[in-house]
């Protein structure tokens, strides 16, 4: 039986109206993408608490952090292009140097954008905001883990940066598995001792499709979903590389200072000699195209995690 399909961005605007009926200091910002990002459901249900700011980010930006600086919880939306590299000075300064209690929120996040192209396939962003002091990143895998992220966000203050994809997502959690979700701390969704795959956002759903699969071939793989990519759950990556012989990292974002960067540090620095690959966009820019045929020409998805699985616990 398939599963059931939900957008992620749908998740977003739902939770921003719960968010916005229990605190009147919760207010939107947007840069002409509302329809498109959802907050337009917020503005729909609170238009005194939403303010479209036009094709102006950066100016969106620093008019969060004044909101912040009076008390407000603003949460911030635009594609993940525009919410972080067209801006990455006023983030810098405005938010992250300030801490300004300011949520970024993004969609359109990595290549499945598709036909757009290179314009709008941001495959940076989280690089860019992990390395920001102050700065917590964040990547929900399906609808389910958005809302409950948005709502940490809103309850944990400092600034705050979350991306998710473009399009519909199969729903991997109910509510009642995520109750215990904690900013940091990384959810072990399958149990296995061959290897460890840490995965993020999209990508968290091919890799348990791909542990079917391994199963299948003998291979026994722990699935772990990394929805926070800083802080980083480092004991998590330590016990894993103690507990299992080969460590893949998939995420759908350049291999270069995101999930697998991050967890590369880790090991490099602890010196430990363990099978490791990052499964990601390999140093380059990509094209337009189909999602399916761009994550498969990329090799970001479930074949591929099977193969390089293969790969790594035979050697």
């Amino acid at each position: 039986m398939s599963k059931k399909m939900v957008n992620p961005r749908n998740a977003y605007g739902e939770t921003l109206i719960e968010l916005g009926r229990k605190n009147k200091n919760i207010v939107v910002l947007d840069a002409d993408l509302s329809k498109s990002t959802k907050t337009i459901m917020f503005a729909k249900k609170y238009p005194d608490r939403f303010f479209e700011m036009g094709i102006a980010e950066a100016n969106m930006i620093t008019t969060a952090a004044g909101f912040a600086s009076c008390g407000k919880i603003p949460f911030v939306s635009t594609f993940a292009v525009f919410a972080t590299g067209r801006v990455y000075d006023q983030i810098r300064m405005d938010i992250a140097y300030s801490k300004a209690n300011v949520k970024i929120f993004a969609t359109h996040g990595g290549i499945s954008v598709g036909k757009d192209g290179v314009s709008h396939q941001m495959i940076e962003d989280i690089a860019l905001m992990r390395v920001l002091p102050n700065m917590t990143v964040l990547a929900p895998s399906d609808a389910t883990q958005t809302g409950k992220i948005v709502k940490l966000m809103a309850e944990n203050k400092g600034p705050m940066y979350a991306r998710v994809g473009r399009a519909d997502a199969p729903l991997i959690y109910d509510k009642a598995e995520l109750e215990d979700i904690k900013i940091g701390k990384g959810i072990v969704l399958r149990e296995g001792e061959d290897l460890t795959i840490f995965a993020t956002g999209t990508m968290v759903e091919p890799a348990l499709e791909a542990h079917k699969n391994l199963k299948k071939s003998g291979i026994s793989a722990r699935i772990v979903d990394m929805h926070t990519i800083k802080p980083i759950d480092e004991k998590l990556i330590l016990k894993s590389a103690k507990d299992t012989n080969a460590i893949i990292t998939a995420e759908e974002h350049s291999v270069l200072g995101g999930l697998g960067g991050a967890i590369a540090e880790i090991i490099a620095e602890k010196n430990l000699k363990i099978n490791f690959y990052r499964m990601g966009i390999r140093d380059r820019f990509c094209e337009s195209g189909e999602p399916d045929d761009l994550l498969e020409k990329y090799k970001l998805n479930k074949k591929y995690i099977v193969k390089k699985a293969k790969e790594l616990t035979k050697n």
